[in-house]
């Protein structure tokens, strides 16, 4: 069984922000409610690099750990969804996301929350695939009829990828490789200031 993941590659996006408002066209997002994200480091500086986030749909979910009256499920495939009719709205899932994919409604006063919104990889929710209850509550299910997410769909650079994660890994080792190898923007030796001993001062 495919285990779906997404994977931005940061070499190739351009921050046009396509995919945020294709999820947000597609799904009817509610107001103040982004399930998708374009992250940009350095922004106008050399080096400048985004990428867009959304819920990453983790194998152990942090988000499912927390919840206090288990509302998240995983789908065969690996979706991490979420069941609406369940959500009290406390917010345990939020701060427990590393990628800050769960959202709150803006529609009410000042601390009050509503239920809990993130992105599904475009598959929908509890309600049966493509119905008309299914679609006010989350959205479009793309995954029943077939299709990928709009967002990696939609992205122009294809720097989005969104699907089986063994395939998405494959296309991303492709490009490193035609790339000569991983940039040093990531990783460890950027993550702790590592310098080569000739680098290094007396």
């Amino acid at each position: 069984m495919a285990r779906m993941k997404f994977l931005c590659d940061a070499e190739r996006c351009i921050e046009c922000n396509a995919c945020v408002t294709a999820c947000n066209n597609e799904h009817d997002v509610p107001w103040g409610i982004n399930r998708r994200h374009v992250v940009t480091i350095k922004d106008g500086e050399a080096g400048e690099k985004s990428v867009s986030v959304a819920c990453m749909h983790c194998t152990d979910a942090p988000c499912a750990a927390v919840c206090p009256v288990d509302c998240f499920y995983t789908t065969p495939d690996g979706i991490v969804l979420h069941d609406k009719n369940l959500c009290i709205g406390c917010g345990y899932c939020f701060y427990a996301c590393p990628f800050g994919a769960p959202q709150f409604p803006e529609e009410k006063a000042f601390g009050a929350r509503g239920k809990m919104d993130k992105c599904t990889f475009c598959a929908g929710g509890p309600p049966p695939d493509n119905s008309v209850e299914e679609y006010q509550a989350y959205g479009r299910n793309r995954i029943a009829e077939g299709k990928l997410p709009l967002c990696a769909e939609m992205c122009a650079t294809k720097a989005l990828l969104g699907g089986d994660g063994n395939v998405v890994a494959e296309i991303y080792i492709q490009r490193v490789n035609k790339r000569h190898g991983r940039p040093d923007t990531w990783g460890w030796n950027t993550a702790y200031n590592f310098k080569a001993d000739k680098e290094k001062n007396p």
